[in-house]
């Protein structure tokens, strides 16, 4: 995977300039919302302030740091291959929540893990590859996949919303933490 350095900016002020590292090759809108996803590790300079450059490229330092760490995980990720008793028990946890607090039905939790294991198991996107077919890597981008593109949602606004910064934000983070439990158990 390659490292890009990502700099976006808004000129109507809706988002302000925004550098960080990523392994999203950003070309339109739609991969740059997939390269803001993981906004941790970004530098954020509002547009009614000076734009310092050596400022920025000195945060930046710091965060080289972090995007080693994220490529190493995601490396112990595609590493780490999984039982079928585990893919279960992975959905149970990153999607149990929402029905065990009655958010939402059986039926419907049930209907989710079943989808994102079908995006496990072959139907998403680069799930053939081999540093996702059958691993902990594999798990994680099907639950990534399923938040960003298959969830139900009021509109399209909407699901991004929630994939950026609400539930689907929460639903991932979970995702990855359930993940690396795995890679460490």
């Amino acid at each position: 995977t390659n490292g890009y350095l990502l700099l976006a900016t808004a000129c109507d002020g809706t988002l302000a300039t925004t550098a960080q590292f990523t392994s999203i090759r950003v070309v339109c809108n739609n991969t740059l919302a997939v390269a803001l996803n993981g906004q941790g590790q970004a530098v954020k300079v509002p547009h009614n302030t000076t734009f310092d450059a050596q400022a920025v490229k000195k945060q930046l330092g710091v965060s080289v740091a972090a995007w080693d760490d994220f490529m190493y995980r995601l490396k112990t990720l595609s590493e780490r291959k999984v039982k079928s008793t585990e893919v279960d028990k992975f959905y149970a946890k990153v999607f149990g929540d929402a029905a065990m607090k009655g958010q939402a039905s059986m039926q419907s939790f049930e209907r989710t893990m079943a989808k994102a294991k079908t995006l496990f198991e072959g139907q998403g996107l680069g799930s053939d590859l081999s540093s996702a077919k059958g691993t902990a890597f594999g798990l994680l981008n099907s639950v990534t996949e399923f938040v960003d593109h298959q969830r139900k949602a009021r509109s399209i606004d909407h699901r991004l919303d929630s994939a950026w910064f609400g539930q689907g934000a929460v639903i991932k983070q979970r995702a990855l933490d359930e993940a690396l439990r795995l890679v460490s158990a």
